[in-house]
């Protein structure tokens, strides 16, 4: 009975969402498993990925075999690295310190390249708020000196209106006085 480390689609249309699970190959996609280990959704950006780690790890000394997105996951969480420093220890080629130091390395560096991804997504957000905001007013600028110029031509041509209404009463009555 070979064992695998596999996604089962959840979610709905176009919306998927992921549990990661350990699983008979025969098993269906979406059917009978072993054990839930885990979820993964690829919507949101970075993906949210939840795993239980010591799992994970157990599972795959035990020889579960994932599949290509399940280690891409997986080396993402850093079950992969640990994994093969473990197999060091077993082999002489490492102490059980000088691995987990370079697994805790290995983490900070990792945590800081998502930190700085979602750094660079709300900075991307907000300066595209910022742009859409300097655009929506430059838009509003333009309409009110387009406003005040029909407002100015309108009072222009009344003020003209009436001054020829103006003119056209007295005219009239000059032209009574001399006859």
């Amino acid at each position: 009975m070979p064992v695998k480390i596999r996604l089962s689609r959840q979610g709905r249309k176009k919306l998927p969402f992921y549990h990661i699970v350990i699983a008979d190959s025969r098993a269906p996609r979406d059917g009978r498993f072993i054990e839930r280990i885990g979820s993964y959704n690829p919507i949101t950006n970075p993906a949210t990925i939840e795993l239980d780690f010591d799992t994970a790890l157990d599972w795959l000394q035990k020889g579960a075999q994932p599949t290509d997105t399940c280690r891409a996951i997986l080396s993402y969480k850093g079950v992969m690295i640990k994994k093969h420093l473990l197999e060091g220890i077993t082999k002489g080629a490492l102490t059980a310190e000088q691995a987990e130091a370079k697994f805790q390395t290995w983490m900070t560096a990792k945590d800081a390249k998502v930190q700085a991804k979602m750094d660079s997504l709300t900075k991307g957000k907000r300066d595209d708020l910022k742009k859409r905001i300097e655009a929506e007013n430059k838009v509003k600028e333009v309409r009110a000196q387009e406003l005040a110029k029909k407002r100015s031509d309108a009072a222009a041509k009344e003020a003209k209106s009436k001054v020829v209404e103006v003119a056209e009463e007295t005219a009239p009555e000059s032209e009574n006085t001399e006859a």
